[in-house]
């Protein structure tokens, strides 16, 4: 059967009877139970009853999920909505949708690096751990940070080498790397706005962040400035070597 819509144009109605519309209680009360019947689906979900405004809004939210999704004014006027208000009711984002407008802002890979972290399984078997022993080493490239909450540390992404660092060349973590139980992982650890800078605009940056933490104390106690003429000490001991 064909009528007439809202804007005057021919339009074909899904269910009639003797050249007239069927009302949608009619078509919600018997129609639709009947149909749900015969596809063998439940009347009532989780959301309630089965009725053609359900119907309606589905389409709506699925032509606003689409690959090539209809904006909300363009839906306003699909739906034939004097209000955008009433619109957004039938708008609603669908997880997939949701997953990848996070993906596209990239705000994982802006606002959070990975970092490799070894987990002593036999100092935690042991009981050594819990006696002190440094159980879990977080690589920093030159060497590893035995501080069990790195994540905490201001000096994370500009290490001072306290006494919780651990140089690759040292025969502690020569050891530890050729432990039979050790367990590799990957952390993540969220970035504050100077530790982005350093990670993403270059070697200025990162100089400028030790400079900022130089009176920062780090885990161990002293100050990276406090331990600068020892490191210096250390690194002419070693040219003499």
């Amino acid at each position: 059967m064909a009528g007439v819509g809202r804007d005057d144009a021919g339009v074909d109605f899904l269910f009639s009877y003797r050249a007239r519309t069927i009302s949608s209680s009619y078509i919600n009360s018997s129609i639709i139970p009947i149909l749900c019947r015969k596809a063998g689906v439940p009347t009532v979900d989780a959301r309630g009853s089965i009725t053609s405004h359900r119907a309606r809004s589905t389409i709506a939210s699925q032509l606003h999920n689409a690959k090539e999704p209809m904006t909300l004014f363009e839906l306003q006027a699909w739906l034939g909505h004097r209000s955008l208000e009433s619109t957004q009711h039938y708008a609603k984002i669908s997880p997939n949708t949701l997953t990848k407008a996070y993906e596209d802002a990239e705000y994982v890979a802006r606002n959070v690096r990975t970092i490799e972290v070894l987990v002593d399984r036999e100092a935690v078997t042991s009981g050594a751990a819990a006696a002190g022993e440094p159980w879990q080493h977080y690589g920093l490239g030159h060497g590893y940070c035995t501080y069990t909450f790195f994540e905490q540390c201001p000096h994370r992404m500009a290490c001072a080498r306290c006494d919780f660092y651990m140089p690759k060349e040292s025969s502690k973590a020569q050891l530890l790397e050729a432990n039979d139980n050790l367990q590799r992982m990957l952390a993540t650890i969220p970035l504050s706005d100077e530790e982005q800078a350093a990670a993403n605009d270059g070697q200025a940056a990162l100089n400028r962040l030790p400079e900022r933490l130089a009176s920062v104390p780090t885990p161990a106690g002293p100050t990276p400035r406090q331990l600068l003429p020892i490191v210096e000490v250390r690194r002419d001991a070693d040219d003499h070597l």
